[in-house]
C-alpha cells in the first residue's frame, strides 16, 4: 500500500475505501492506547502525588472509552460532494431566431393527399 502525504484529487464523489478507513481507525486506537499506557505508568511513577497524578489517572481511566468510541465511528463526515460538471462548461450564446423566418420549410397536408397512388 502506497501512503501519500496529500490526498489525490478526486475525479468522482467516491468515498474512502473501507480498508483505508479501518486502517486509519486502528492507527488512532493504537495511538490512544499507547498514550493511555503512558498515563498509567506515569500515574504511579510521578512522586509525590499531586495534580499531575490526578490528570494521568483521569487519562488512564477515560482514554479507553474515548478510544473505543472513536474506533467504532465510521467516517460519515468525510464524504465528498459531487462536483457539478456543468459548472466548468460555458454555455453558448443565446441565438436570435427571429431573422431566420424565411429559412423555415413548412409542409402542409391537404385532406386528399393520402389517397393518391405513389408514382
Amino acid at each position: 500500500m502506497i501512503h501519500r502525504k496529500s490526498a489525490p484529487q478526486s475525479a468522482t464523489s467516491i468515498d474512502e475505501s473501507p480498508e483505508d478507513d479501518e486502517t486509519a481507525r486502528m492507527k488512532r486506537y493504537v495511538i490512544m492506547m499507547v498514550v493511555r499506557t503512558a498515563c498509567v505508568v506515569l500515574a504511579f511513577a510521578v512522586q509525590p502525588w499531586g495534580w499531575q497524578t490526578f490528570l494521568f489517572g483521569i487519562g488512564a481511566v477515560f482514554l479507553p472509552y474515548i478510544a473505543v468510541v472513536l474506533a467504532n465511528q465510521v467516517r460519515a463526515s468525510a464524504t465528498t460532494s459531487a462536483v457539478d460538471p456543468r459548472r466548468a462548461i460555458s454555455a453558448p450564446e443565446a441565438q436570435d431566431f427571429t431573422d431566420d423566418v424565411h429559412d423555415v420549410i413548412r409542409v402542409e397536408e391537404t385532406p386528399g393527399d393520402e389517397k393518391r397512388p405513389a408514382a
